[in-house]
């Protein structure tokens, strides 16, 4: 599952400004209008409209999102391809913010002029509700940031979690735009340029993080973390794969809050292999066990255990296991 702690925290240092930069002078223009119109009508109220229905809309888009990555993503190795292709888009954004080259301004979508032009439109007209129309159009405006948390959402494959990373994230951005509501024009250009390399270093954090979720779900013979941890115990000389345990048939994993533990991980190549799957703790994504290489895979809830039965393969010496968004994973290693 999406660490929603860091997107949280995306919003909160670095969506906020970048989408200040897109949507903020237009949520000026609707502001200054209502206070002409409705001197009663504080900024602080406008804000809160307009933050509302932006909540509303990419919860909503966000499940579509979601959605649409669990029809491409049928198989684990297929949600592989789409995170790490989700991954792929939030480093070209990372990399836009910093301008390291022209090209990765295409990464960074552009909406259709016409749209632009009846948002601001629809400002200037004002109204009683302009500033939550204001925020129920911004689906159509979203600056860079927001692009990659889209690109996220459709990557976790379910409608539940791509609802809960647009949510999180524009709660995030929520604090900003309430105090650069007051004086958008002015902090706005101040703090921009500061945050530019805070909201890179975010997105790309976030990036790196699903690309090796990515590596995990499709059973790579490496990730990320596995060539780290090679390099230390290439330095600290720990043991990586163990050679005292005998090959068993009947492996056993227990689910915990925080990942799998297998207690002999070494089984035989060519056997028939029972393992034995045991929730003792674990949830959310946890619960949705998956071997990418066999196509194996089984829902276990907490509490439960199940079985199940596969040969294992001649032809490597490593099999990789992962919940079902390769956040959490372990290995086999075959003798």
């Amino acid at each position: 599952m999406p660490n929603l702690w860091i997107i949280f925290t995306t919003g909160l240092f670095a969506g906020g400004l970048t989408c200040m930069a897109v949507q903020g002078g237009i949520l000026a223009t609707a502001l200054t209008q209502e206070e002409e119109e409705h001197p009663r009508l504080s900024r602080v109220m406008g804000v809160g409209a307009f933050l509302l229905a932006k909540l509303v809309v990419h919860m909503i888009f966000g499940a579509i999102l979601g959605y649409a990555g669990s029809l491409i993503g049928l198989t684990p190795r297929a949600q592989a391809i789409g995170i790490g292709l989700a991954s792929v888009f939030m480093m070209g954004t990372a990399l836009s913010f910093l301008n390291v080259h022209p090209i990765f301004r295409y990464f960074v979508v552009q909406p259709p002029r016409f749209l632009t032009r009846i948002i601001r439109g629809q400002a200037k007209a004002g109204g009683v509700f302009a500033p939550a129309m204001i925020g129920l159009l911004s689906i159509f405006i979203p600056c860079g940031t927001t692009q990659a948390m889209m690109a996220l959402a459709a990557g976790t494959g379910s409608p539940w979690w791509g609802m809960a990373v647009m949510a999180v994230f524009v709660l995030g951005t929520a604090p900003l735009f309430f105090l650069l509501g007051l004086s958008i024009d002015v902090i706005k250009a101040t703090l921009k340029e500061k945050f530019g390399v805070v909201a890179a270093s975010l997105v790309m954090v976030l990036a790196l993080i699903n690309l090796n979720a990515a590596l995990r779900l499709y059973g790579a013979p490496f990730t990320m973390g596995s060539l780290v941890r090679s390099a230390y115990c290439t330095v600290t000389f720990c043991k990586v794969i163990p050679t005292d345990q005998a090959p068993t048939t009947t492996p056993v994993i227990t689910f915990w809050l925080n990942g799998y533990k297998i207690e002999n991980p070494v089984i035989p190549k060519g056997s028939e292999i029972t393992l034995t799957l045991t929730n003792t703790a674990g949830q959310g994504c946890i619960q949705a066990f998956t071997i990418p290489a066999l196509g194996v895979s089984e829902i276990v809830r907490v509490g439960e255990t199940k079985t199940l039965t596969f040969t294992a393969p001649t032809n490597t010496d490593e099999l990789a296991f992962s919940c079902s968004m390769g956040m959490y994973g372990g290995t086999f290693y075959l003798r």
